[in-house]
């Protein structure tokens, strides 16, 4: 059947409502071996009911909501209801501790915060800071009696989306962590959130008997973009409240063939066994990205799974997720073309997606194979971050580049090699940590005096944050105290898992930490100075 090009991220929605009423849209397991499902007509219901409890209580065109929970069906829906009254959704990171809850919270300026169950004790603590929070509604996972969401969603009416709506209108607000110490609200709009949909689709779509897997969390551009692809066509998604083994071995099983995840849970995949390995061999497509593949890996499985079509894709937050694809042709004829350098490429660009190399110095384009800064244009391109103009103007050019901090080149067939970063960023299992947010707590430690974050190589997770310290003149700490002393502030996966205690550290004649120097030792060997 084919449908109308989209123009707001809810279009596909009431299309497959209207045409497929009684299909299966939606299933959540919130536990492994424990579903909820909806078919497209109740769960366009369920929408259009959020829309009109959200207006109920006062939001509308610019309005920001906000959503605090592990995967959960009410996620997407808050995100397509505060987009169809021109609202947008904040999505915080579970993960995050207490006081970084706070700050997104009210960076966002969320007036509405619906809260999982398991995270209401954290919003508790916090809520006399939530100054711009005047409802918070739980959710549970099973969504039974008592559920607060669910009640409310059941007492509210439905409201379609107002004739002032735009396109342009921001839907979602992804938090990045900051440069600066800070996270900054990534703004992406509708028209951002549906090209992508349309672009990233190059080269494959859905097929019928078809079910999407969506795994990854919903406060990662990933799961908040990926989740749109099975609506947009027509197609059951099934969703896992996280993506544990357990969780996404019972998604397999219940049918579930297509599926985005991190490298990190490939690895854990080929490390389970050969029972896990045959599960997985009935995904007709993996695709994965976040975080780059280790070639061995790769490897292993393009060979574990010779019937599994495998997609790599390289993105940012900022462009509503993919920028380039690695497809599966390529990489199963890389080595055939007489191009096995392929498999650690990127792939080359999406369509309406412009990308060019450039000298990060002069700002001048480089040749084919040079190396330099990875700039992109696209519609996908967000509107900037919430409240920080100066921020924005640095990474968005007058004319439209996007500035992504990433050093790659590009080969003669157009092949996208990413190989080192401007950005003092790390990836470690697909999440981003930006080394001065970790550096800005442990330099509060009393015993610490200078402090530098460096990602150093891991065969699980592509990359892990290390800490490299000076501590004060007769001061002492161990390497267990600063981590513990990071996770007393930071998301776990933020928190240094080794701790180096140097003398002094490497300085420039102009007093910088030379941060290369300390990360060269880990990296000597490598095919690439980042992960």
């Amino acid at each position: 059947m084919t449908a109308p090009t989209p123009t707001y991220v809810d279009d596909r929605l009431g299309h497959w409502a209207e045409h497929l009423p009684d299909g299966t849209a939606f299933t959540y397991a919130p536990a492994p071996g424990q579903t909820r499902s909806w078919t497209w007509a109740e769960w366009e219901d369920r929408v259009r009911r959020c829309a009109g409890g959200l207006q109920a209580l006062g939001i509308g065109r610019g309005d920001v909501v906000a959503f605090l929970d592990k995967n959960h069906p009410a996620g997407v829906e808050l995100s397509m209801a505060a987009a169809s009254l021109g609202a947008a959704n904040a999505i915080v990171n579970w993960r995050s501790a207490g006081d970084e809850v706070d700050y997104a919270v009210n960076d966002s300026g969320a007036k509405v915060l619906v809260v999982g169950q398991e995270l209401t004790p954290t919003v508790n603590k916090i809520r006399e800071n939530l100054t711009h929070v005047e409802k918070v509604i739980e959710v549970t996972p099973e969504g039974g009696d008592g559920d607060e969401y669910e009640a409310w969603l059941a007492g509210s009416p439905r409201v379609t989306r107002p004739d002032d709506v735009s396109p342009d209108d921001v839907c979602l607000v992804m938090y990045s962590s900051g440069t600066t110490g800070r996270p900054k609200g990534v703004m992406l709009t509708q028209a951002n959130m549906v090209a992508h949909t349309l672009n990233a689709h190059d080269g494959w779509e859905f097929e019928p008997g078809d079910v999407n897997m969506v795994s990854m969390p919903l406060f990662h551009v990933g799961g908040s973009s990926y989740v749109l692809f099975g609506i947009h066509d027509g197609i059951p998604s099934y969703m896992t409240r996280e993506p544990d083994g357990a969780s996404l071995a019972g998604a397999i099983l219940a049918g579930a063939n297509r599926t985005f995840l991190v490298p990190a849970v490939l690895a854990q995949v080929l490390q389970a066994g050969p029972d896990a390995v045959k599960l997985f061999g009935a995904l007709k497509t993996y695709t994965y990205g976040a975080a780059p593949m280790p070639p061995p890996l790769l490897r292993a499985a393009m060979e574990a799974w010779p019937d599994t079509d495998f997609i790599q894709v390289y993105g940012l937050t900022e462009v509503s997720g993919v920028a380039t694809h690695l497809m599966p042709d390529e990489h199963r004829g890389a080595a055939a073309a007489g191009h096995p350098e392929w498999l650690v490429s990127a792939g080359r660009p999406l369509p309406g997606c412009e990308l060019k190399v450039v000298d990060p110095g002069t700002l001048e384009e480089l040749p084919t194979g040079e190396p330099g800064e990875i700039w992109l244009r696209t519609a996908q391109l967000f509107k900037g971050y919430l409240g920080k103009p100066e921020e924005t103007a640095a990474v968005i050019t007058e004319d439209g580049w996007f500035r992504t901090g990433d050093i790659g080149r590009v080969d003669a067939d157009g092949f996208v090699f990413v190989e080192d970063r401007l950005k003092d960023m790390i990836i470690t299992g697909g999440e981003n940590v930006y080394s001065p947010e970790v550096e800005r707590v442990l330099a509060e430690h009393p015993a610490v005096m200078e402090v530098a974050i460096i990602g150093v190589p891991d065969d699980t997770w592509g990359e892990s944050v290390k800490a490299v310290v000076a501590l004060k003149p007769d001061a002492t700490a161990t390497e267990e105290e600063l981590i513990s002393f990071c996770q007393e502030s930071l998301a776990r996966f933020k928190c240094p898992r080794s701790v180096d205690i140097l003398d002094a550290l490497p300085r420039n004649p102009t007093g910088k930490i030379l941060k290369r120097e300390l990360r060269k030792p880990y990296w000597e060997g490598r095919d690439r100075a980042v992960n």
